[in-house]
C-alpha cells in the first residue's frame, strides 16, 4: 500500500527499533518482553525494525515475520500471563466476527489496549498479520461513528448469561410481533426480573408494556459499546500512536484491510503464490554459487506444496 511504503521510506535511515525474544524462557517471560516492548511511549513505530531469536538460527525479514505473526497470535488468543482477573488475560473476547474488547478495568488501568492499538498498527505497517473478527459495532465506534448509530446484533454481547437475559426481549418482542401485538408469549416472572435486574444494575428502567423495544436496544447498547467506550478510545490512541490512525481518518475503505473478518482472512494457495518472488530466467546466481536451475526446481517443490496443502499448513508456513 502506497501511504505505509512512502511512511517506511521516510524513516528507514532512522535507528532501528530492536526486538529481541530468547526462545528458552518461559512463555510467560516472552510475552512480557513484547508487552514491555509495545508499552514504551513516544517510539516511533515506522522505524525499521529488526528482530532476533537468541536460541534460533534464523535471520532475516522471516524472523520478523515469525515475531508479528506471534505478537498478533497474542493478542487475538490472549496472554498466558494473570493480570488479575483470572489465569490468563484476554484483550477481546465474543464469538468470530463479533469480538468485542474485553470489560475488566484491570485491562484499561494497565493501558493494555493502547499498547494493542501500537501492535495492530506496528503489524500493518511492517507487513504482518491484521487483526481479524472484530465486531462491525466497535469499528463503527472506533473510526468516530455514534454509539447510537451503530448495528448491533445479539452476537455483539460477549457474555453469554449477559446475552440470554437480553434474547429474552428479543424472542418476545419477535413473538408479539407476529401475533400481531396480542403478547401471546408474555415473559414469566422469573424472565422478567432477570430482565429488570440487568436493567437496573445499568442503570436503565424496569420493562414496561411499552418499552420493550427500546430496553432491548438499550441494552444492547451497553452490554456491547457503553461498557467498552474507555477500551475503544484507548484502542485508537494506540493507532494514533503507530501512524495508522491518519490512513483510517481519510480512507475509511480501507478498515476492511486493517480489520478484516475472519471469513475474508483466509489463507488461499493464490494469495500466497502472489507474494512470493520467484527464480527467472535472467537471474545471476547467487552468493553461495547456486545455479538458477536448481533454483527453479526448487521453487517448484515449493509452488506444489502451496497449492496441494492444507489452509492450516499454508498459515503455518506464511507465519515464517
Amino acid at each position: 500500500m502506497l501511504y505505509k511504503r512512502n511512511l517506511l521510506q521516510q524513516k528507514e535511515d532512522e535507528p532501528m527499533l530492536k526486538m529481541c525474544l530468547d526462545m528458552k524462557e518461559d512463555i510467560e517471560d516472552q510475552e512480557a518482553r513484547i508487552i514491555t516492548f509495545y508499552k514504551v511511549h513516544n517510539a516511533d513505530w515506522a522505524r525499521p525494525l529488526q528482530c532476533r531469536l537468541e536460541g534460533d538460527a534464523a535471520t532475516g525479514e522471516g524472523v520478523k515475520r515469525h515475531f508479528l505473526s506471534m505478537m498478533m497470535t497474542k493478542l487475538h488468543k490472549g496472554f498466558k500471563g494473570n493480570f488479575g482477573h483470572g489465569t490468563s488475560t484476554l484483550l477481546f473476547e465474543g464469538q468470530v466476527d463479533h469480538l468485542i474488547p474485553c470489560t475488566s478495568q484491570v485491562l484499561v488501568q494497565s493501558d493494555l489496549f493502547k499498547m494493542a492499538g501500537r501492535m495492530i498498527g506496528h503489524s500493518f505497517l511492517h507487513g504482518g498479520p491484521p487483526l481479524t473478527g472484530i465486531s462491525p459495532a466497535v469499528l463503527h465506534v472506533l473510526l468516530g461513528g455514534s454509539p447510537e448509530t451503530a448495528t448491533l446484533v445479539l452476537e455483539d454481547v460477549a457474555d453469554i448469561d449477559i446475552r440470554e437475559t437480553i434474547q429474552l426481549l428479543s424472542l418476545a418482542d419477535c413473538s408479539k410481533k407476529a401475533n400481531g401485538e396480542r403478547g401471546d408469549n408474555e415473559l414469566t416472572e422469573h424472565q422478567r426480573g432477570a430482565v429488570n435486574d440487568l436493567a437496573l444494575s445499568w442503570d436503565l428502567p424496569v420493562l414496561t408494556e411499552t418499552n420493550q423495544a427500546w430496553l432491548l436496544q438499550s441494552l444492547l447498547l451497553h452490554a456491547v459499546l457503553r461498557r467498552t467506550s474507555q477500551q475503544i478510545k484507548q484502542l485508537r490512541k494506540g493507532l494514533q500512536e503507530s501512524m495508522l490512525w491518519p490512513l483510517l481518518e481519510a480512507r475509511p475503505d480501507v478498515v476492511d484491510v486493517v480489520f478484516p473478518r475472519q471469513s475474508k482472512a483466509e489463507c488461499s494457495a493464490q494469495m500466497v503464490l502472489n507474494y512470493i518472488i520467484w527464480p527467472g530466467e535472467g537471474d545471476n546466481e547467487d552468493d553461495d554459487g547456486c545455479p538458477v536451475a536448481i533454483k527453479c526446481r526448487i521453487a517448484g517443490y515449493l509452488r506444489q506444496f502451496v497449492e496441494t496443502v492444507t489452509e492450516d499448513k499454508r498459515k503455518q508456513l506464511v507465519k515464517f
